[in-house]
């Protein structure tokens, strides 16, 4: 069986957004969720862009429109957050397209506004 791509750096920033979960729990707005999660990066020793543009390139080339990342670590993981009663399929898909657009080979896709926190992977199998 082949390890997970960016397994452990992965599990330590879902681990960050843990904490941030535990201590603040569910009915912040997006934005808290994100203050936090930034001082839990830093805490974590996590290298990190916050709200980092996402270039695009088509036929080779780049387009004037980009992408907002909430956060891009590592300079390989790209990481969305959300803080809403349940995650929906076009949350998903926008972390896909962030991926496809922009090469990076894995996205998180966090989720702080239910109970317990949620989070999906997504690895872009086009990289």
């Amino acid at each position: 069986m082949s390890p997970l791509l960016h397994e452990e750096e992965s599990y330590k920033l879902i681990g960050a957004c843990m904490t941030v979960h535990k201590a603040l729990g569910k009915g912040f707005l997006e934005s808290v969720y994100g203050e936090a999660l930034e001082k839990e990066l830093v805490k974590a020793e996590i290298p990190y862009k916050r709200q980092q543009k996402l270039r695009i390139s088509y036929d080779g080339e780049l387009l004037d429109k980009y992408f907002i990342a909430d956060f891009l670590c590592y300079n390989t993981i790209i990481v969305e957050i959300k803080a809403t009663t349940c995650l929906h399929k076009s949350m998903e898909a926008q972390v896909i397209n962030y991926l496809k657009a922009t090469k990076k080979e894995v996205g998180l896709l966090i989720n702080f506004g239910e109970g317990s926190l949620k989070w999906k992977r997504f690895i872009n199998t086009s990289a």
